[in-house]
């Protein structure tokens, strides 16, 4: 577990919210971009477990 100051857990928690958003607002605000959602499970060997990757296909 690394040592997180203060301004370190703020920063690490923005940047999660961010990547969590970024891909919702994306879609409301630029709709005319369209596209596919194509969710597919990889194995990820250094978690151990499986994982879901989202890729955008136009």
């Amino acid at each position: 577990m690394p040592k997180l100051t203060r301004r370190g857990f703020i920063a690490a928690t923005c940047a999660a919210g961010a990547t969590r958003a970024l891909p919702t607002l994306t879609t409301r605000l630029a709709p005319h971009l369209g596209g596919k959602r194509i969710l597919t499970l990889v194995y990820d060997k250094s978690l151990g477990a499986m994982r879901a990757v989202e890729r955008l296909v136009p």
